[in-house]
């Protein structure tokens, strides 16, 4: 029996390490990533970095969290990284902590991240919102029923991936010209009526120095992870930022 049950454990760990092999995506083995997480608890930032950074070691990247921005002044770290993915909600980024960031991505590494994680993080640095992209300005309503329109359908990043709707906050975006949009959403005007039929980027991507930086503005609950579309536009831009151009 107790041979048995040997051989029945080891059966099972053959079938889950096989499943995990299969699992993995080429274009993510051996990469290295630092998960960045703080700021304002509402956002769980926690549980974000440990859902992202579980995913990540399931496709075979070797990963590092961190929780503090103080991380940013590791230049030997960085620089030896494939990507970053922020989770920090509003807080402060002083200068050097900034500098290291805004470097570190300019001569090379990715930049990912989504919601406040990242498109609302340091308010008062425009460097940073310089380097994302765009800045979170208001979610009108709260939480709100609202669709997620797909564009560029021919992008690896949205491929496949069809309009949806759900129910999160909707954000109001200030957005860079020169971001590449893939995802976008429009506003009824149910609680602002000025802002009716405004088209507003949910997903985008773009160039900084020789980085490339992915953002997705949905994000605010954990619900929201369970989304097939959004965890697919997550971990799709998560893969795409990796790569170095």
């Amino acid at each position: 029996m107790k041979r048995l049950s040997c051989l029945l454990s080891l059966l099972f760990f053959s079938l889950v390490t096989t499943t995990h092999s299969q699992s993995k995506t080429s274009d993510l083995i051996g990469k290295k990533v630092l998960v960045v997480y703080g700021g304002w608890e509402g956002h769980h930032p926690k549980f974000f970095a440990d859902k992202i950074s579980s995913w990540l070691i399931s496709q075979g990247a070797k990963v590092q969290l961190a929780d503090s921005t103080s991380v940013y002044t590791d230049t030997k770290l960085l620089n030896g990284l494939d990507l970053i993915i922020q989770h920090i909600t509003m807080s402060d980024l002083p200068y050097k902590q900034s500098q290291g960031l805004v470097n570190a991505i300019a001569s090379g590494v990715g930049l990912a991240g989504c919601h406040g994680g990242l498109g609302d993080s340091f308010r008062e640095n425009t460097e940073y919102q310089y380097m994302v992209g765009g800045q979170f300005v208001k979610h009108p309503g709260g939480q709100v029923s609202y669709t997620v329109n797909i564009k560029n359908t021919d992008d690896p990043i949205v491929k496949g991936i069809n309009d949806f709707s759900l129910y999160s906050e909707q954000y109001y975006m200030h957005v860079d010209p020169a971001i590449e949009v893939l995802a976008t959403t429009r506003f009824s005007g149910k609680h602002d009526s000025w802002i009716a039929g405004v088209e507003v980027p949910v997903v985008w991507k773009k160039a900084f120095g020789k980085g490339r930086v992915y953002y997705n503005a949905i994000g605010h609950s954990e619900k929201d992870f369970n989304i097939p579309e959004v965890w697919n536009l997550i971990t799709r831009g998560v893969q795409w930022a990796a790569q170095k151009d």
